[in-house]
């Protein structure tokens, strides 16, 4: 037995702010772009919610599979800047990150204060994640096994602050030999837009039981989104946040967390069941 639905469903997406894309066997199969329109859609839903066996994957980009950290102090030291090392990175708020520490900041709020200064800076920024920067070890054989496996959905959610970032990471990948391609969902949203919403969309869009859906992440509003949008968080301490800011400031489980990309990639592909 089956339960006709019919909805009306406004779609706003305004150019500038993102993109959302839904892809299948490695092609784009929408392309929201709008300012606003009305679509009319039914659909039949079974009476059992969730009856395929598929699971999920959804990753943040930035410290969790990319060495950000390393990408911006090398932006910054190419505009005559510091940044600071990464255990003191870690733990300052996120109003300060970029200013540096008592070291550091007043030369780099000096260098940041200018509007043309901050677009030279995000130019070089740029223009490095897409030429030099890295994965963290690891992690590319992670994602190769994960796209290679066809009932698990790989999403990627990010907030890459870049130059159009969707391109930025398609020559970030193409370095790897991965193609952004073969994600089956991508979203890039503005910083400070929490994830939750488009979590929720990747999960809903394939009809993944939340219970056999993760999202992976290095910060606080990682681990909030994915508990939002009803799915297990993986949050790793290598990046944006360490464990004790995570664990003591905000009272992330010390459970979830894991400290390297190594340990990162074996609970994953454990709770996948593919660690061999």
């Amino acid at each position: 037995m089956v339960t006709i639905i019919r909805h009306y469903v406004r779609f706003c997406w305004l150019p500038g702010h993102g993109s959302m894309r839904e892809r299948r066997n490695g092609e784009a199969t929408g392309d929201v772009r709008c300012n606003s329109f009305v679509t009319r859609f039914s659909y039949a839903v079974p009476m059992v919610m969730y009856s395929g066996s598929e699971r999920l994957v959804i990753f943040d980009a930035d410290g969790t599979l990319i060495d950000a950290f390393h990408a911006i102090e090398q932006t910054f030291l190419s505009h005559g800047m510091a940044i600071g090392d990464l255990e003191r990175f870690q733990k300052r708020r996120k109003l300060l990150k970029y200013l540096g520490g008592l070291r550091e900041f007043p030369n780099n709020l000096r260098r940041q204060f200018g509007k043309q200064q901050r677009k030279l800076l995000l130019a070089t920024l740029t223009e490095f994640y897409r030429n030099e920067a890295l994965l963290y070890p690891g992690i590319e054989s992670l994602l190769r096994r994960l796209l290679d496996c066809p009932d698990i959905r790989v999403a990627l959610v990010t907030r890459n602050v870049t130059i159009e970032p969707e391109t930025t990471l398609k020559h970030l990948f193409a370095r790897h030999d991965i193609d952004l391609g073969r994600f089956d969902y991508f979203a890039s949203l503005p910083p400070g837009e929490e994830k939750t919403g488009e979590m929720k969309r990747a999960r809903e869009l394939y009809a993944i039981n939340p219970a056999r859906a993760y999202a992976c992440g290095d910060e606080y509003g990682d681990y909030l989104a994915a508990i939002g949008a009803g799915v297990y968080p993986f949050i790793v301490a290598y990046g944006f946040e360490d464990r004790e800011r995570l664990t003591q400031s905000f009272g992330v489980p010390r459970e979830v967390i894991s400290s390297s990309p190594a340990e990162f990639s074996d609970r994953l592909l454990h709770a996948l069941g593919l660690l061999t």
